[in-house]
Order: structure tokens, then C-alpha cells, then sequence
């Protein structure tokens, strides 16, 4: 009996099988049938073949995951943010701390929204109110300037915020200037109106002023290059002055400064000025009383005029006054009776 043949496997289409042992070289191939179709995901990416058994007998299939739910926008990235309708958003407020190029482009920005807005509506005034606590920072540089007058810098801030506020009203943005580069001017003019106008205890001129602000720069200068303070025709050879200008300016700066009565002067151990100050004098009266009586007694006659003398400035009685002319008491007293009237009908007719 002839020996029986194992039944032949039937043939199968396709890439040869890997021989046993070896890995297979793709994790998506297993038997498969001939007639089945190829298994997606193929040429997708690889899967993890050290797991156990994983998908190597079971053909793997992708899925759709369907439409998901939408991402919400992300406020950063995003640059249309939801407004509600029928609101303008404007301008951001300044944020605190802005400074160099980030204050100079908001202060761009909000200038070119400024102008599109009627001047009196809420959009306009919070604006203009935006542009000025932008712009503070240039108030507080141009205020600390001031420092060395002796005066609250609160108070010095607020006036600059005063020449700010006139700039911003002012400024055209269309002639192409920087905004700081036009506002400085108006509001350090408008601190030094302050001081010139409220400060000062004595009014300067302006010309004294303005010599007084180079007579300070170049003390400073003069001390610097010689090591002591300069003497006052250094002082007005290097200005090209006189001297009597240099001292005129010296003493309208002291205007700056006011002295306090009670303060107590240095180096001479001596109380203040207001312990020093004298009272009232009566016999300061006396004082126009002799001069007025001075241009009234040359109209009286010789000796009439030296009794009055004797009687008042040498403090004589009617005796010794007759004693001294020889004339009688009684005489004396009828010629002093008689120089009173005239005097008085004297004085009369100068009034």
C-alpha cells in the first residue's frame, strides 16, 4: 500500500510567510485570508511590538473619532476678543510703569483715537484723561528738577500737571513732533510761573532772573575748576558782565530763600531775628515833628527863632532863657506866645 501524501495547503496569494522564529515585518501582518482585503494603516506608524502578543493575530482597524467638541479661543492668542455689540472697545488704559517706546507708541495711539472724538462726550474725557496719567512720569522728571527749592514736590507735581494738560489740549499730532519733545517746554514754564509768582518773597525782574540762573551755573563751574568759591570778578569776566550785575543777581537769588524770625543765626550764638527786633519808638514822632519845625522856624525872626531853640532843644526854662538874653520872664513868655501862633498860621498855608 503506497504511502499516503499529507493534503497540500492551498496556495497562498501574497508575500511569503517569515520563516519561524523571526519576527514578522510588520506588526499588522497575520494569516489572512487570500480573498480578504489588505487591513488599513498599513504605512501608518509602527506599534509597539514588545507587548506580549499584540497584533499579531488580530488585524487592527482605525476608527473615526467623529467630530469633537470645538476649542474654546484662547485670549492670548486670539485677537478679535468677543465685544458686546453695538459698543466701542477704544483705547486700553495705560497700564502702570509703561515707559520709553511703550508710553511713546500709547500716547500715539491714544492721541490718533482723540482725535476722532467730539471734545465734552465720556469717550473723549476718558481719553484725554488716559493720555495725562500716561504722560505723569514726564511731570515727576520735570519736577525733580525743582527739588532744591525747599517746596512740597506734591505741590510742584500738581502745577506741572497743570502745563501737562495745556500741552495735551494743544498738541497736533499731524506736524510730527514727538509729544514729549513739545510738552517739556510747557510744563517747566508752567512750574517756573509758579515760583516766580507764588515763592518768591520779593518780586524779581525777569532779566534778573534769567542772569541769576548763569551767574548760579557758572559759580558752580568756577568752584569746581579752582577748588574755592570764585570771586565775584571771576564771576562776571566769565559771564562778560560787570560786577554790579553779578551782585544784583547774588541778591534777588536769596529771594528764593526765606529766613525764618525764630531760627537762630549760625556762628553768632545770638537769638533769632524776632527776639532781636526792636519795639515801637515814640521819640521816632519827634523825629518828623523837628523837621517840619526846622522848615517853619526859618520864617520866624533871628531872635524868636533862638528862643524856640533854647526853650525846646536845649530844654531852658523862661528863666534861665531871660537870664541868657537878658529880657524879663514875662517877655519871654509874650514872644514864645507870639512865635506859636505864627507857626501854626504857618503850617496852616503849607497844608
Amino acid at each position: 500500500m503506497p504511502a499516503s501524501t499529507a493534503p497540500q495547503a492551498p496556495t497562498r496569494h501574497g508575500p511569503p510567510a517569515p520563516p519561524s522564529g523571526s519576527e514578522p515585518e510588520h506588526p499588522s501582518c497575520g494569516p489572512q485570508d487570500a480573498s480578504a482585503p489588505a487591513a488599513p494603516g498599513l504605512t501608518g506608524p509602527s506599534t509597539d511590538l514588545t507587548g506580549p502578543s499584540r497584533g499579531l493575530s488580530e488585524p487592527t482597524h482605525e476608527t473615526d473619532p467623529g467630530p469633537g467638541p470645538e476649542p474654546e479661543p484662547d485670549p492670548e492668542t486670539d485677537p478679535t476678543p468677543e465685544t458686546e455689540p453695538g459698543t466701542d472697545p477704544g483705547p486700553e488704559p495705560p497700564q502702570p510703569g509703561t515707559r520709553g517706546a511703550d508710553t511713546r507708541a500709547l500716547t500715539q495711539v491714544l492721541f490718533g483715537r482723540l482725535k476722532t472724538l467730539t471734545p465734552g462726550t465720556a469717550e473723549h474725557g476718558r481719553v484725554r484723561g488716559a493720555l495725562i496719567e500716561a504722560n505723569l512720569p514726564l511731570v515727576r522728571y520735570a519736577a525733580a528738577r525743582f527739588r532744591s527749592r525747599n517746596e512740597p514736590m506734591e505741590d510742584v507735581v500738581q502745577v506741572g500737571t497743570i502745563g501737562l494738560i495745556n500741552a495735551i489740549d494743544r498738541f497736533d499730532p499731524d506736524r510730527g513732533v514727538q509729544f514729549p519733545t513739545f510738552a517739556m517746554p510747557t510744563v517747566i514754564g508752567e512750574i517756573k510761573r509758579y515760583f516766580r509768582d507764588n515763592v518768591r518773597t520779593v518780586h524779581v525782574p525777569r532779566r534778573l532772573h534769567e542772569l541769576w540762573v548763569q551767574v548760579n551755573g557758572a559759580t558752580e563751574d568756577l568752584t569746581t575748576a579752582f577748588g574755592r568759591s570764585p570771586t565775584t570778578a571771576e564771576i562776571a569776566e566769565r559771564l562778560r558782565i560787570t560786577e554790579e550785575e553779578v551782585l544784583a543777581c547774588i541778591e534777588a537769588g536769596r529771594s528764593y530763600h526765606a529766613t525764618s524770625l525764630e531760627a537762630a543765626q549760625e556762628g553768632d550764638g545770638l537769638p533769632g531775628l524776632l527776639d532781636r527786633l526792636g519795639y515801637e519808638d515814640p521819640a521816632l514822632d519827634g523825629v518828623e515833628h523837628r523837621d517840619l519845625v526846622r522848615h517853619l522856624l526859618v520864617q520866624l525872626p533871628e531872635r524868636e527863632q533862638r528862643i524856640l531853640l533854647l526853650r525846646y532843644y536845649n530844654n531852658l526854662t523862661q528863666s534861665q532863657i531871660s537870664a541868657e538874653l537878658g529880657v524879663s520872664q514875662m517877655h519871654v513868655s509874650r514872644l514864645l506866645a507870639r512865635s506859636f501862633a505864627r507857626l501854626r498860621s504857618a503850617n496852616r498855608i503849607d497844608a
